[in-house]
């Protein structure tokens, strides 16, 4: 619990001066998803949070949707030969009578922090297990200036505790169309940040997220994409490049995917109808 950072002993060179010196370094450690006591996932992770991850994991898997799904989420004593309790294993326990997908409990997945579900990259079943379709939603149409989404990654910069103290980690954050900063959450993996973000709102009662935006630190995959899509959110944007199948992804559910989000240069790959844009002057 609180091993966000470790400090280590580390040879520093800078020019011809050499010095011995402590640095700190973010975490990064396992931790093991158990599904009603069954091993379901591992993925490396920065410890904190770890209820919000493994809960926002289960909603990108089509296992759970709202709080009412949810019994509880423990950490499993034990985990170690000696008996102590490593907070490395959490057990999620979903209510009673809830239907649970058979792809879940058929396969054991393994995740890193740099790539996440590799290889589930499938269109059809995020189609078919998304429980709330984007391009229908008229209850919060969101419609964004340009000039505010280019605000938003300086803002999420700014929110960054971890990082300015090890420059070591990816994060995501949660905003209004107006730009407020609703929640950051920080991460080796930038995907364990995105399920700490749904994971909470989970956890709140506030599933789907709509009107929102949420940003992420480096490039858009598929399986972030897909993190968005399963949690109800329009607007996913990112400060480096996608993947083709995040866009295909983004085309084909109605979400709005911003890639290349830079100063005041951005590239939008779909759902362009979110985008206020000023109409161009004629030439000549």
């Amino acid at each position: 619990m609180g091993r966000v950072t470790q400090r280590r002993p580390v040879l520093r060179i800078r020019d011809t001066i050499v010095s011995t010196r402590p640095d700190t370094l973010v975490a990064e450690e396992p931790l093991e998803i158990r599904l009603n006591g069954k091993p379901l996932a591992i993925t490396m992770r920065t410890p904190g949070d770890d209820f919000a991850l493994a809960a926002g994991f289960l909603v990108s898997e089509g296992v759970l949707g709202s709080a009412d799904d949810l019994r509880n989420i423990v950490y499993c004593a034990g985990a170690t030969a000696d008996g102590s309790n490593t907070f490395n294993v959490v057990d999620v326990r979903t209510a009673p009578g809830l239907v649970l997908p058979d792809i879940t409990l058929e396969r054991n997945v393994y995740t890193t922090s740099s790539c996440g579900l590799c290889g589930k990259a499938s269109l059809d079943a995020v189609r078919t297990t998304a429980r709330w379709a984007i391009e229908d939603d008229t209850t919060s149409p969101v419609r964004l200036e340009p000039e505010l989404l280019a605000c938003l990654p300086d803002r999420l910069r700014a929110a960054q505790q971890v990082f300015d103290r090890t420059g070591g980690l990816h994060a995501a954050a949660l905003f209004t169309p107006d730009g407020e900063l609703l929640d950051v959450r920080e991460d080796v993996g930038r995907h364990n940040a995105v399920d700490k973000i749904v994971g909470r709102a989970l956890r709140e009662g506030t599933l789907p997220l709509r009107g929102t935006i949420l940003l992420v630190s480096g490039r858009a995959s598929f399986e972030l994409a897909q993190k968005a899509v399963m949690a109800g959110i329009p607007v996913l944007a990112a400060v480096s490049a996608p993947s083709s199948l995040a866009v295909d992804l983004a085309t084909e559910t109605g979400l709005t995917l911003v890639g290349f989000l830079r100063g005041n240069s951005m590239n939008v790959y779909a759902g362009e109808h979110r985008v206020a844009l000023r109409a161009e002057v004629p030439q000549g």
